[in-house]
């Protein structure tokens, strides 16, 4: 007696659409699973015995009998004396014999020894994936055996004897000869009448009715009971007799690769048993393992701020992080996982508990309005798939990296282990990954805030002769660092050429060779060593001013006397020229309490001092005061004595900067330059010496250009640490972003940025990115006072 049973403990896809697992190779938790056991719909077994016997019937039978004889008489004499027979006497007699005998009628009936029959009660499958190990299944549409049976072991229960009734015979006379007989033996007589008068015993089996068929049928009968038949052999149940779906595997199991799983079906013993036995369970067997294996992945991007990487040579394997800059990373919860069934390359957010993003440098809040310390595991929404985020001014350029978790709903609170990018292996509950990045600084801002031509005086100055400055400036455009508007509007934006004068009635003026202007600039990120710098490489363009003829610019070389050369080309070996600066000067303008905190900061940021920081600061104010070189007409390098750091101290305590750090964060830098009073142009490339040789060459010699504008184009570079071939930002050819152009707007007042401008006078000029002044070739500083020198 075995059910035969197995069971299945799989996925429910109803439940799981639209996916389909096979539970063998992976199925995640938060899914679920069915469960069903297969088996015999019944159980019996049975032994039916053929029982035979003998009835025996016992009889007594009373027969008279008559019996005659002739006794005979002695002779009497005759006449003759002879004696005369005499005829005997006619005798009779009545004789009572009693006869006892016995016969048989044989008989068979058919007995229940042993009836079972089972029904389904139910069935218990047990794995590690089921809610609480285990569910009872209960039969379903199910119709159980229907058992009639009757028994008795008393053998009269079942044979009926017939009855023989009463013998009716009546014998002949016996005939005896001259003796009295005796009554004859009728035994086998009066036998064989009683039994042929007698029936044949009734019978009846046992009963057992299965499912409504007979199978031992109990109707009386003569002599022998009808052969049982068997009860049918049982068939297997439908899957859903004993099943279970919506089985949600719980989000507290960890990953376990086939997990074994067991059950038990149990039979209830009807109650028509015979001499049955007890309730029955069977192992349930085959039953399939279960792979448990909540996925997750984490294919993590971040933005990459090309429009505002100034760099000269972009790393092109990271992503550019800037200064003082939102940016986003992206934590998607699809991608490729296990090729697998309900697995492959898709959304995974609905295993997924946590989401979280490292930086190793301090970041707020898109918005600010929350900081995070650098190392600072952040949680961000598993929904979410951007979130943005806003680099500090404070943070160090460099390479860093930025790192990402994803932790499958079930993985352990601690001592859990990571894989990259997917849990492939079931081992592992988080997925990780990681991008590089590198933070990086801003050179943005150039603006001129001075011109030393008396005609523009009163442009920046309150009144002639007074340094108190107005806050007037002419900057790159009408945009700043951003793009966002700066308030600037024409006239006052670069480049600064004739109609750039704000008075009407200084609209002819340009500026004159010979007077130099005054400019500033400011750089965010780590520009505040000793050895860094700003250069500035100036190119010279000339273009004439007349109306009629179009626009055309002419790189050119520029020529000026020193003291003890004639025609020396700026740039050349013999342009020794030097232009010093001082930061702190009247008309500059520089605020003392920038000079102050720049002095502080730079102690602050130090050790291994010898004098006090009170020493330090007087020093470093006097020092301000002082001129510095700066290089000459073909170069400049503005150095750390005409920097100053603008940021501000506050910062989060918890922040990775000191207050020192953050305020050297944003630096302005300093500088001024001009050309030389008495300047001679030629086109570039031009052999002055050669033409000097074959040509008269004087001041007035017809290979000078003239009555034209001489531009004065600046390329802004970074130099940090001294290292003057590897400029580190650039302000306007930077192979990925042009500060100049794309954010600041440069040539953007006239609605029109198609690189032209025209002046009052209907001359249009040629523009290009770092222009910033256009001198007067004509006019020269030498016009307005005898000579003191050209800077």
């Amino acid at each position: 007696m075995s059910p035969a049973s197995s069971g299945e403990v799989k996925a429910d896809d109803p439940n799981n659409a639209p996916y389909s697992f096979d539970v063998g190779k992976g199925i995640p938790t938060s899914e679920n699973l069915y469960a069903n056991t297969i088996g015999y719909n019944y159980l019996f077994q049975h032994t039916f015995a053929n029982l035979a016997g003998k009835i025996t019937y016992s009889c007594n039978v009373n027969v008279e009998y008559v019996l005659k004889w002739k006794e005979p008489q002695p002779p009497v004499p005759g006449p003759d004396g002879k004696p005369v027979p005499v005829a005997p006497i006619e005798k009779s007699d009545n004789e009572s014999k009693s006869y006892s005998f016995t016969f048989t009628k044989d008989y068979s009936y058919w007995n229940i020894k042993n009836l079972e029959v089972y029904e389904i009660e139910k069935s218990i499958m047990r794995n590690y994936a089921i809610p609480n190990g285990e569910v009872t299944l209960t039969p379903s549409n199910y119709t159980p055996p229907a058992l009639i049976s009757s028994h008795s072991d008393t053998v009269e229960d079942h044979v009926k004897a017939q009855e023989t009734g009463g013998i009716d015979y009546s014998p002949p006379d016996v005939i005896g000869g001259t003796s009295r007989p005796s009554p004859p033996d009728d035994t086998g007589l009066l036998k064989g009448m009683a039994e042929g008068q007698t029936d044949d015993p009734l019978v009846k089996n046992d009963k057992v009715d299965f499912n409504g068929q007979k199978i031992m049928d109990d109707t009386e009968v003569v002599k022998t009971g009808p052969t049982p038949s068997k009860i049918p052999n049982p068939t297997m149940i439908n899957n859903r007799v004993l099943y279970k779906n919506a089985l949600l595997i719980s989000n507290s199991l960890l990953n376990k690769l086939n997990t074994i799983s067991t059950g038990t079906i149990y039979y209830k013993l009807l109650p028509q048993n015979i001499n049955g036995g007890s309730d029955k369970q069977f192992p349930v067997d085959p039953i399939n393992t279960v792979t448990v294996h909540t996925p997750t992945v984490v294919y993590a991007d971040a933005s990459d701020d090309v429009a505002h990487n100034q760099k000269t040579v972009p790393n092109y394997s990271r992503r550019a992080f800037i200064l003082d800059r939102p940016f986003t990373v992206t934590i998607p919860t699809s991608g490729q996982h296990r090729n697998i069934p309900g697995y492959g390359n898709r959304d995974f957010a609905k295993y997924i508990k946590t989401k979280q993003v490292r930086f190793e440098f301090d970041v707020y809040s898109s918005d600010k309005s929350i900081f995070y310390p650098k190392d600072t595991w952040i949680t961000i929404p598993v929904n979410q798939l951007t979130t943005a985020f806003y680099t500090p001014v404070w943070v160090d350029e460099g390479n860093y990296t930025v790192y990402f978790r994803t932790f499958a709903e079930n993985s352990p609170s601690a001592g859990f282990t990571t894989e990259s990018e997917a849990n492939l292996n079931l081992d592992n509950h988080v997925a990780t990954d990681t991008v590089p990045v590198e933070v990086i600084g801003r050179l943005y801002d150039f603006r001129i805030t001075d011109i030393a031509d008396p005609n523009w005086e009163a442009v920046f100055r309150t009144s002639r002769g007074n340094s108190t400055s107005k806050g007037i400036s002419y900057t790159v455009g009408s945009k700043g660092i951003d793009s966002d508007p700066n308030g600037s509007l024409a006239p006052y934006v670069l480049p600064i050429l004739r109609g750039s004068h704000p008075v009407a009635s200084y609209k002819t003026m340009s500026v004159k060779t010979g007077y130099h202007f005054k400019f500033d600039l400011k750089s965010k990120g780590n520009m505040f060593g000793d050895k860094d710098a700003i250069r500035i490489t100036p190119t010279f363009y000339f273009q004439d001013k007349n109306a009629t003829t179009p626009a055309k610019r002419i790189e050119v070389d520029l020529y000026y006397h020193s003291d003890t050369e004639k025609f020396v080309k700026i740039g050349s070996a013999s342009d020794q020229e030097r232009r010093n600066i001082t930061l702190n000067t009247r008309l500059r303008n520089v605020p003392v309490t920038d000079i102050v905190n720049t002095a502080g900061t730079i102690y602050d940021m130090n050790i291994g001092w010898s004098i006090t920081r009170s020493q330090y600061l007087s020093a470093f104010q006097k020092r301000a005061t002082e001129a510095t070189y700066v290089g000459g007409y073909d170069i400049q390098l503005l150095p750390s004595p005409l920097r100053t750091f603008i940021n501000t101290f506050s910062r989060p305590g918890n922040a990775s900067a000191s207050p020192a750090r953050t305020n050297a964060s944003i630096q302005q830098w300093y500088g001024e330059y001009s050309l030389p009073a008495a300047v001679y142009v030629v086109e570039k490339g031009t052999d002055l010496a050669s033409y000097g040789r074959a040509n008269r060459l004087d001041e007035k010699s017809p290979i000078f250009l003239r009555n034209g504008y001489i531009s004065v184009n600046f390329n802004i570079e970074t130099i940090r640490n001294a290292d003057i071939n590897h400029p580190h930002l650039q302000y306007i050819h930077a192979p990925l972003d042009n500060q100049w152009w794309d954010m600041e707007g440069f040539d953007g007042t006239d609605g029109v940025r198609d690189r032209v401008v025209t002046d009052p006078y209907g001359v249009q000029y040629m523009l290009q990115d770092g222009d910033v002044v256009y001198y007067d070739g004509n006019q020269s500083s030498y016009d307005d006072f005898e000579i003191n020198g050209t800077h």
